[in-house]
Formats: structure tokens, sequence, C-alpha cells
């Protein structure tokens, strides 16, 4: 088997260099070169013609038999044995024939040492895309690629992940959308090329960085790879922020930490290291600086553990806007949640390569985005897997997924040579491998299979991502109303509280009108119902029919207005007031809450009197007062004290005993104000502050 695999390698290394020089001739198509040997063809049988393809795509199984070295028949016959019955339906045979034959292609291809450079590969993968669009022979008449054809969102989904350089399920219709958002969601191949160009210079980079003496000593025992420097060009420089302290310096991000060393004279410091591997609490968050401590400029980022005394900050400084804080926080938060997944999920050995993989190649492809130009700016988070997964509704779900496929392949890769039901996609580690020695040890470690693709069905991963997609839909739904309620001022939030609370007032004033006895027939009425309600113990009924009650009116309502706009709160806009009286108003709030704050405390430092017997008169009188109590609720059954409570408290208002509860509330009063408040001493904490 090796040297069958070692052979088909070694023709398909020699079938790209002896045809690379056609790559250079302007406007040349390599497949129209596979039409025209086709026309030549003396009979169809002479072709290697498979009849339920399209012209496309039968250009496309002939380039991709050169590259396996086999005949089209030949690759059939495999197909034939190893496809399932489900696989193998009529209706859906020539699209999961020309899948099955396009990912053993990308798989042998990517195995190739700097395939990413080579020209035809580019063209290979984006013609792949083409023919999936057009796979069945009743879809395209038989005519040349054009130069100009474009493919769908659907194509690139289901053939760019194969590769995971390039996209993976998550992210994939994100890289889309970027790509096409001037073209009309179709992408053009000179845009594809520009993007992969990108991806190239990306990893060039990764390998020039993480390969250099930069912090050689402190990555040598893990092995780590430098994924982005900041801070060596003067005109950007990086400060951190430790206590009051400022200095400028390099900011490194590797796979496992995040360092920093200050800039002295000549030379950098000794780099601090802030973990992202080690399970320390982490938090990473968007921060705001200042002079003086004030928060003014929004372009840091805020790194706390429980490893550090104190919170640090790195600032990145910019002149218009905050892209550079924005991607520095997306990246370093990429690296920390996929330490997270990992710790989670216990992944060891391969599969924990694998998903550090996957957070590397995630952020090569936003560095490859942010080379190129769009109308669209770049969201760095949604390029991001396991910043996506973070954020979207059932994200959770997704990666539970993720780690199901990555733990379930080391039963799968013994037999993947013999697997006769799914035919997987090559994974993140076997790929890396032929990128260069900076991502994997070789070719010779086994391969771990990703599975995010499979031929002729939804892998769990695909079905998790779509639910998930579709319920994110409806979340920014929602969030869009939400941001078009928002108002601005003060007084006019208030008027639309007040107005929301208008229903629930309306219902308070009833039950306060009862409560007084405005109206005595109403207030004997009530009170004989829900005395009897207590004593029959229906009291939960009652709740459950006010459940009902709701449920039924919602459902009511969505049914009666049918398709009639939704009727909108019109709410009284109070008369504009200016900055003073706004300021001015807040002032009063706060006042006010203080007030509220004030009150509060002395309500519980008098309680705290109380239970401590700082007044032993009063403590007695409350100390009697509650055992009574309690020895009235061990005599009388609990549905009398329930009715003997509302009735105290639903009486005490009637006509009968107004004024004696008047009397009873003035003694109460008196006796509360006696009440001393426990004693408060107030202690200054002495702030240790570093200074350098």
């Amino acid at each position: 088997m090796a040297a069958t695999s070692g052979s088909k390698t070694k023709n398909m290394i020699e079938y790209v260099r002896d045809e690379s020089f056609k790559l250079f001739k302007k406007n040349h198509n390599l497949y129209n070169d596979e039409f025209e040997e086709m026309r030549k063809s003396p009979s169809a049988e002479d072709k290697n013609w498979i009849h339920e393809l399209s012209a496309v795509a039968n250009a496309v199984v002939r380039r991709c038999c050169k590259v396996l070295d086999v005949s089209p028949d030949q690759l059939r016959e495999n197909f034939e044995k190893e496809a399932s019955d489900v696989t193998k339906n009529p209706s859906r045979y020539a699209r999961n024939f020309l899948e099955y034959t396009c990912f053993r292609t990308l798989v042998q291809s990517t195995q190739v040492s700097g395939y990413m450079e080579d020209k035809r590969f580019r063209r290979l993968t984006f013609d792949m895309m083409l023919a999936w669009e057009v796979a069945d022979a009743a879809s395209q008449p038989e005519t040349d690629i054009d130069e100009d054809a474009t493919v769908g969102a659907e194509a690139f989904s289901r053939i760019a992940p194969a590769v995971p350089i390039i996209a993976n399920v998550i992210i994939g219709n994100y890289i889309f959308e970027f790509l096409t958002a001037s073209t009309g969601g179709r992408l053009q191949f000179s845009t594809y090329e520009k993007y992969l160009t990108g991806l190239e210079r990306a990893i060039k980079k990764l390998k020039s960085q993480s390969e250099s003496s930069l912090l050689s000593s402190e990555r040598s025992t893990r092995g780590e790879r430098i994924l982005e420097v900041e801070g060596t060009v003067t005109t950007q420089p990086v400060l951190q922020h430790l206590g009051i302290s400022t200095w400028p310096g390099r900011l490194t991000l590797t796979d496992h930490a995040l360092y920093f060393e200050a800039l002295r004279v000549v030379s950098y410091d000794t780099p601090t290291v802030y973990e992202l591997a080690d399970d320390l609490k982490q938090i990473v968050k968007a921060e705001l600086t200042g002079p003086w401590g004030t928060r003014l400029f929004d372009k840091a980022v805020l790194y706390k553990s429980s490893s550090l005394s104190e919170q640090v900050i790195m600032e990145l400084p910019e002149l218009k806007g905050h892209t550079r804080r924005d991607y520095w926080l997306a990246i370093v938060r990429e690296v920390l949640y996929a330490h997270r997944f990992i710790q989670k999920f216990r992944l060891t050995g391969a599969e924990r390569d694998e998903a550090l993989l996957k957070a590397i190649f995630g952020i090569l492809r936003i560095q490859a985005l942010g080379y190129m130009s769009s109308t669209i700016p770049l969201c760095y988070e949604a390029g991001l897997m396991f910043n996506v997964c973070d954020q979207l509704p059932g994200g959770d779900r997704i990666l539970e997924t993720v780690a199901t496929m990555l733990t379930s392949k080391g039963a799968e890769r013994s037999s993947s040579a013999k697997s006769s039901d799914i035919m997987n996609s090559i994974s993140a580690s076997t790929m890396a491998s032929s990128l260069g020695s900076v991502f994997g040890s070789g070719l010779d470690q086994s391969p771990i299979t990703v599975g995010e693709i499979t031929v002729g069905e939804m892998t769990p991963l695909e079905k998790a991502v779509d639910e998930s997609r579709s319920s994110y839909k409806m979340v920014a739904d929602a969030q869009a109303t939400v941001d078009g309620a928002k108002v601005e001022g003060l007084d006019t939030n208030l008027a639309v509280l007040k107005e929301l609370f208008f229903p629930v007032i309306e219902v308070g004033n009833h039950l306060l009108a009862l409560l007084y006895w405005d109206e005595p027939t109403k207030s004997i009425a009530f009170c004989l119902i829900f005395s009897f309600i207590i004593y029959c113990g229906w009291m939960p009924y009652v709740f459950s029919l006010l459940l009902i009650y709701c449920a039924s009116s919602m459902m009511l309502a969505r049914y009666s207005n049918g398709k009639k706009p939704v009727d909108v709160l019109k709410v009284t806009v109070p008369p504009p007031m200016n900055k003073m009286e706004q300021l001015l108003a807040v002032q009063n709030a706060i006042s006010q809450a203080e007030e509220i704050v004030q009150e509060g405390n002395v309500v519980l430092l008098k309680i705290r009197g109380l239970l401590l017997s700082i007044f032993p008169q009063a403590s007695n009188k409350f100390a009697a007062a509650l055992a009574a109590f309690a020895l009235f609720m061990i005599i009388v059954p609990f549905r009398y004290v329930a009715i003997s409570v509302f009735l105290e408290e639903f009486t005490k208002y009637s006509p009968m005993r107004r004024a004696q509860t008047e009397r009873w509330m003035r003694r109460m009063k008196e006796w509360w104000f006696s009440i001393p408040a426990a004693p408060v001493v107030l202690e200054r904490a002495q702030e240790d502050k570093k200074k350098k």
C-alpha cells in the first residue's frame, strides 16, 4: 500500500511539473484542453466519458484521474464498491460521484509539499466548485469552461472545507460573503486566487516568525508557534499599562501564550508571559484607557487571570478607529477559547494538536482576508471558529460535535483505507504537514480525518451549524427590534417606561382601591371570595387559571390579528431638555438613589441592633412577638393562619377598623424610631500602587 501511494504521489508531482508551463499563457484554461482531447477521441469509449455527468464535470473528473493515476472507469468501479446504496441513488448519483472524485483528489493533492503555491491546484479546486454546480448531464451542454464563470455559496461551502486551510464548515459562509461582497454573491476565480495568495503569504509569515529567534528560549519547551507580532514599528507602538506605570514594547502572540517585551534603550527587556493554555480563569476583553486613569480611548485589550495580582492592559493606539485592538482581541480570544475547548473535552495528543491547528488556520485565514480590499469591513470574530461558537446560539452544541468527531477518529485511522460507507475530507493535521515543518512532524504520522464533509450527506457538524445559523437569524432579527426600540434622553426613556407599566399601574390602582375600601361593596365581595378560596385550598388552581388565561389571550391575539400590522406603542414625548437640564435630572436621580440606599442601610442596621439586643426593651418586645407568632402557627392549621393574615391586612382600612389601624400604625412608627442603629466604623483601605 505504501509503495502504491508513493508511486501515485510521484506520478502526480511529475504531471504537475510537466504541464505547469501552460499556466503562464494568457487566458489559458487547462480544462479546455480536456475538452479538446475528448473531442479528438474517435469514440465515446476512448473518451472514458461518464454519461451521468455534464461536460464540465467530465473534464474535472478526467483531470482528477490524472492526479490519482487511475482511469475514469476504474474510479467509477471504486465508487460503486465503496459507496452506500443511498449515495448511489440515481437522483444524486452525478453529484455524489463528483464529490467522491474531488475529495479523493484533494486528499492526495494536499500531501505534496508546497501545494498552496501551485497555480494548477488553485484552478483545480475552483473548477471543482464549478463542476459541482452543474454535475448532472442535464445541467449544462457540452461547452468549454468560461474564464468568467463564477460559483455560488453552496458549492464553495461544499468543496472548500475539504482543504482545512481554505475554509471549514463553521466559518465557510462568512469567508464566501466577504469574498463576494462586491460581485453579487458569486465568487470569481480572480478573487479566489487573491485569497489563496493571501493565505500563502500568511503561511510564509508564520513560518518566518516561528523559525526566528523571537522568544526562542521561552518557546523551546512547548514548541510554540508565533502567530502575530506587534510593536516593532515605532509608528505603531504597543503600550502596557500595569497599575500606574506605562511602558512601550513588543507584543507577541503564540499558540500558547501572550508575551510582552518592554522596550529599553537599544534592546527589549525579558518578556513577561501571560498564559492562555493553562486554566487560570483568564478574562480577555476590550478596555478603555486615557491619561491619569481616565477612560477615554477605546483601543486596548485587558488581560486578567488568577495568577496575577492586578489586571494588565495592552493599548494599541491608532489615529482613527480601533481596528488594531479588535484584531488582537479576536486572535487572543481564539487561542484562549481553543485551549478552553481542549481542557473541557480533555483532548490529548493528536486530537489536541488538531484543535490548536483549527485556531491557527482561522487566524491565517483572517490575515489573508485582511490583505484583500473589500466593500465591507472585516469582522474578525466572524472568521474565527471558536469566537463564532462562543457567540452563536447553540455554539456549545457545535463544539460538542467537533469534539466528538475528533475523539472518534482514533478508531477510524486504522481502518480509513477500508471504509466503505464514509469518504471523509483530509484532516488539518495531515494537511498541515505538507505546509512545512512548523505545522507538524511530516507525512509519516498517522492522519486524522476531520469528517467535516461526507459524500452525499450532511455530517452532524453541518447539521449543528445549520441549526445554530437558523437560531442566530432569529436572534439577530430580535436584536434589530431591540436596537430600534432604544431611545435617547432620560426623560424620553422614563416616558416610555411609564407607558409600558401603564397596565400594571392600573391593576395596582384597582387593588389599592379594594384595599382602602373606596367601594365597600366590591371590597366585601373580594374579601369573601378570596377567604373562601384560601379556606378550600384553591390558590394553586387560581394561579394555574391565571396562567391559562394569559396563554389563551396570547393565542387569541395571534389568530385575531392575522396579517394585520402589530399595534405600536404610542408615547407622548415630553418637552426636549437641554444638556444642563439632563445633567440636573441625572444628578437628582442619583441623589434619590442615594437616599434609598441610605434608608435601606438604616433598616438593616436597626434589624442588626434588634438581633444583637443593643436596645434591650425593643428587642424583648420583638422576640416576644416572634415567639407568639411561631406558637400561633404551630397550634393553628395553616389555612386558618393564611385566612387570618389575609383578613387582617385586607380589613385594616375598612370603615370599622380605620381609626384603630391609624393609632396602631402610629405606635409602630414610634417604636421603630426608638430603635437605635448598630454602630458603623468606616475604614479607608490603603492602596499599594506600583510605581516605576
